[in-house]
């Protein structure tokens, strides 16, 4: 990636304009094939949520690892140890600290599915699953895009106005969830784990 960027900056005017044109069109379509070609990333995150009730937001953090096409897992780190751990159909959520476990299959909770195939078909580049659920748009540039996913299931309406996903090229950086009441959070996705 980096010797693309510095070869970019050693090319002529026309020469960028020739290999953007030979690359196809920046739009949604080019966006989920740059991303469904990640196939294995891992990441911090800090997640805040932003609640009516609270006078500042609730923090938590820890690592994300996605495996193409369909296992992702969410570890929390603080403020206590939890764990969520998407694996095709199947969503495992554990507490550590309260020695507990729970299995179950997405089909079973069509909400939470949803909530689910928000991240994981944007990670995968699946916008056949992704517009299953959400009308998607995209907005911005190829450096700094935004994609927009408004429910398209009344379940899924009556928790999520919308959720917007940012990144840059093939990487993603911010997921942010509006909720119908007003409550938002928003993630923010660094740099590999250790």
């Amino acid at each position: 990636m980096l010797l693309a960027l510095l070869a970019a900056g050693l090319c002529s005017p026309g020469a960028i304009a020739a290999e953007a044109s030979e690359a196809g069109a920046w739009d949604v379509k080019r966006l989920m094939r740059e991303l469904g070609q990640v196939k294995s990333a891992k990441a911090q995150f800090i997640e805040r949520k932003h609640m009516a009730i609270l006078n500042a937001p609730l923090e938590s953090s820890g690592t994300l690892i996605y495996t193409a096409p369909g296992r992702l897992e969410k570890h929390t780190l603080v403020p206590r140890q939890e764990s969520l751990v998407l694996e095709g159909d199947r969503l495992t959520l554990e507490n550590k600290e309260r020695k507990q476990r729970r299995t179950f299959a997405l089909q079973d909770q069509p909400v939470i599915w949803a909530f689910v195939e928000s991240i994981r078909s944007t990670l995968a580049g699946d916008l056949a699953t992704l517009s299953r659920f959400y009308q998607v748009t995209l907005d911005g540039s190829e450096r700094q895009w935004r994609l927009t996913l408004k429910p398209v299931e009344p379940d899924m309406q009556n928790v999520v106005s919308e959720i917007r996903i940012g990144g840059s090229r093939n990487r993603v950086n911010t997921i942010e969830i509006i909720e119908t009441q007003g409550d938002r959070s928003v993630m923010t996705i660094t740099g590999d784990a250790q």
